[in-house]
């Protein structure tokens, strides 16, 4: 549907040129706005975007333990993520049985896609670009115009809307996003696909949050995957895995739009003054509890 990117880029504009923020930065370098608390009216938003009637889709991985963290996600969802839009969550998991029977509110439904438990959570975070391609694949290039990458042991705490569309969205890390570059955990390992040398890169950006349009993440999770195939090919395995791939990727492909921070936080972190509200944030984990669920 190209009158929703024609939509897109004029929401773009409105991010540009009224940011209310000073504090923080608001546009990137190559014009893509950072979206923050007080950079958008959320009513005009919901107005541009809810009579487009877009279907979103988000990917969900609660393998192993993390099927534990399933009912909290979706429960928060329901209450802020996307609120009034129809959205299709994909549940990836190898326990379907543990996925909670939740009442949805109109045009939300859960699919739910099996997958096998893998031994090491490095490679249960490996395989899920090529999970991600593959459901692409099958159904969501049929079904939806946006979706999002989210991980499971997260809540949503205030509202996440539709100003976070857009053709390729990325979030800056939590841990990073007052970091200069050479802070940055990227892959330095030269032999590595995810390699970025020393003086390179824009932000550190998080594994745990990325989206767009369905033809620009599929577009991402494949190339990723690839590249996790070539190193793991050369016994090679990046820093953190997924997430080094998808930083080399979102360095040479510019999101046209970033999150800050409040779209996925770490309440260890406290709330610093420029986080004037926390959308979504990592749930604080007992590992003997975790354990346990395993």
């Amino acid at each position: 549907d190209s009158s929703g990117f024609t939509q897109m880029s004029y929401m773009s504009c409105i991010f540009q040129l009224s940011p209310r923020r000073t504090d923080v930065l608001t546009v990137t370098p190559w014009l893509a706005p950072v979206v923050w608390e007080g950079t958008f009216d959320p009513m005009l938003i919901d107005a541009i975007y809810k009579p487009m009637n877009l279907t979103v889709a988000a990917t969900v991985f609660a393998v192993g333990k993390y099927i534990m963290f399933l009912q909290g996600f979706l429960e928060s969802a329901e209450r802020h993520f996307l609120v009034g839009f129809r959205v299709h969550y994909h549940i990836f998991t190898d326990e379907p049985e543990k996925v909670p029977p939740l009442t949805l509110a109109a045009g939300r439904q859960i699919i739910v896609h099996k997958v096998h438990k893998l031994n090491r959570w490095q490679d249960i975070s490996a395989s899920r670009m090529q999970l991600i391609q593959k459901v692409i694949e099958d159904r969501v290039h049929r079904e939806a115009i946006y979706m999002f990458c989210l991980d499971v042991d997260a809540k949503f705490y205030s509202r996440w809307g539709a100003e976070a569309l857009e053709l390729l969205v990325a979030q800056m890390h939590s841990w990073f996003y007052r970091e200069q570059r050479h802070g940055f955990t990227y892959e330095r390992n030269p032999a590595s696909k995810a390699y970025i040398p020393n003086g390179e890169g824009d932000f550190y950006y998080a594994g745990a949050l990325f989206g767009g349009s369905v033809g620009e993440v599929y577009k991402l999770a494949k190339m990723c995957h690839s590249h996790l195939e070539i190193d793991r090919a050369n016994g090679i395995e990046a820093l953190w895995q997924e997430e080094s791939h998808l930083n080399w990727y979102l360095l040479h492909n510019k999101p046209s739009k970033v999150l800050s921070p409040e779209y996925m936080w770490d309440n260890k972190k406290g709330q610093p003054g420029e986080i004037k509200v926390i959308r979504f944030s990592q749930v604080p984990k007992n590992y003997k509890e975790v354990r346990e669920n395993a």
